[in-house]
């Protein structure tokens, strides 16, 4: 992956593309484009201490919001215009959500919520215990 563009939001998070693509065939290649922001996990964010205690014992200090946009087999003298288009569309349509002052707390409570929900896939993997 290859860094494309780093963007300060105005909530204080940072927004950083990649570039993903890669070749599929000797004239086509997988057009990728990645989006991320890490958000570091802050007591206000969350409704209960408990959660927020909870959530950084469970997934550290910090997350990342992923977002990822990719077209299959683009011919690669269209490569670039097709990366365009895809981020165009992403600071059209999701950019502005990632920007308000609420995202770092609602993807923060999102996280909690992910692991009430799925708590058993945070369990310590079970040693064999055959009594043979």
């Amino acid at each position: 992956m290859t860094l494309y563009e780093k963007i300060p939001l105005p909530n204080g998070l940072t927004l950083e593309i990649w570039d993903a693509s890669r070749k599929i065939a000797e004239d086509t290649t997988k057009v990728e484009m990645v989006a991320r922001i890490e958000v570091v996990f802050r007591p206000e964010h969350f409704l209960q201490e408990e959660h927020f205690a909870k959530t950084v014992s469970t997934l550290g200090p910090s997350d990342f919001y992923e977002y990822r946009k990719e077209r299959t087999f683009v011919r690669n003298e269209d490569r670039e215009a097709v990366f365009r288009e895809l981020l165009g569309s992403f600071k059209e349509d999701v950019l502005p959500y990632l920007r308000r002052d609420d995202f770092p707390g609602r993807f923060s409570r999102s996280r909690h919520r992910y692991i009430e929900q799925h708590w058993y896939r945070f369990l310590p993997p079970q040693e064999d215990t055959d009594d043979e």
